[in-house]
């Protein structure tokens, strides 16, 4: 067997396993997630044990060492049983995950990032704040010297783990509150959830992806070890924005993972509803709709894997992940309301799993970057090659 051929029979594997898992574990329980906001910290913690809070991280500090293609199939079948599960999976493996492995010391790494891969810690990523989400180098929270270490102040929003997670990578200013300086002087800090000082707001009661913890998050004279420090301390927001790349090809993911529900549903729902004495399956409006959704996620996924092939060959890839978040975000809305319409007043029922799939499709044109956000980035890199 060729060494293409096993690490193809080793990836099948691995998206056979994480199925396997998504049916028995995550799926008959998605539903009643959403309606109580219960994020599965105890299924998190398994799919840890199991490797799948390492996977991008090489085998030398205790991950999968998975390509990232592999990757998002993984992120896709987790967000087919439940996107909130695979939101924070996601954040965690794209986010802190590739900021500390690729800009963390030896002794960073060994005392954050193996546990993080090994799953026995979950992570978050805190960049946006109540007046810096598009323009998140707008942020005013701060760090100050204080003889060998820092204090923090401030307040993020919008965290995905933020109540959960054990250490969060919290971008905040380091040259004072001057928002007007923009990206320069952001450093970006490891902040254990435990430190004093450390606060959590409420849990945010949203309109998709109820079961995914999403909360504000306060430093109030949080004081850190100089050795907290990731990198520069000036140079936390360009470290953000290279895992951003990563993070949108995994909201893409997690995004082609609802549409295919959305259409698989569909599908089962059409071959059993009747109406004018046969299944409305054998109307060809349904038809029509059905073979519209399957060929726009197949695009979709098509796009994004290209964009995880480059990734992986080394070349600059922002503008394959802002076209592949653009594109399968806004595919995985349009599928989500396709299907809706396919199940008639059912659809907009919540006994019924596409009214949940297409609450869910709305967050992935929205966070890690807004759909306008994505255009703007595709333009100016379009504009800065030619």
């Amino acid at each position: 067997m060729s060494a293409t051929a096993a690490h193809s029979e080793e990836q099948e594997q691995i998206v056979e396993l994480i199925r396997d898992f998504a049916a028995e574990h995550i799926a008959p329980y998605a539903a009643q997630w959403d309606a109580e906001k219960h994020f599965a910290r105890d299924v998190i913690d398994r799919l840890g044990a199991l490797g799948f809070l390492g996977m991008l991280v090489p085998e030398a500090y205790d991950g999968l060492g998975l390509d990232t293609t592999t990757y998002l199939r993984v992120i896709e079948e987790i967000a087919a049983a439940d996107a909130s599960i695979a939101v924070s999976v996601a954040v965690h493996n794209s986010l802190p995950s590739q900021m500390l492995l690729r800009h963390g010391t030896e002794a960073q790494k060994d005392r954050w990032l193996r546990p993080m891969a090994r799953g026995e810690r979950l992570a978050a990523f805190a960049l946006s704040e109540a007046d810096a989400g598009s323009d998140a180098a707008a942020l005013r929270s701060q760090a100050r010297r204080a003889g060998d270490g820092w204090v923090l102040n401030g307040a993020k929003a919008w965290v995905s783990n933020g109540g959960t997670a054990d250490l969060v990578l919290a971008m905040v200013r380091t040259d004072g509150a001057d928002e007007r300086r923009g990206a320069r002087g952001i450093g970006c800090f490891v902040v254990p959830t435990d430190a004093p000082g450390f606060v959590v707001g409420k849990a945010e009661d949203k309109m998709g992806l109820r079961a995914s913890n999403t909360t504000a998050l306060f430093f109030e004279d949080l004081k850190l070890p100089g050795d907290h420090l990731l990198g520069e301390a000036g140079s936390g927001f360009v470290y953000a924005l290279e895992a951003l790349d990563g993070g949108r090809m995994g909201v893409a993911a997690q995004a082609c993972g609802i549409g295919q529900a959305a259409l698989d549903h569909a599908c089962r729902y059409a071959a059993q509803r009747r109406q004018f004495g046969r299944t409305i399956r054998e109307f060809e409006a349904i038809q029509f709709k059905l073979a519209d959704m399957a060929t726009r996620l197949a695009a979709a996924r098509t796009l994004l894997h290209e964009a995880a092939r480059r990734k992986d060959a080394g070349e600059r890839s922002t503008r394959w992940a802002a076209m592949a978040k653009l594109h399968c975000s806004e595919t995985a809305m349009w599928v989500a309301t396709q299907a809706v319409q396919i199940f008639g007043g059912y659809g907009f029922m919540r006994d019924y799993p596409v009214e949940r799939l297409m609450r869910d499709a709305k967050a992935t044109e929205i966070y890690e970057g807004t759909s306008e956000i994505q255009r703007l980035v595709i333009a100016r890199e379009l504009l800065s090659s030619t």
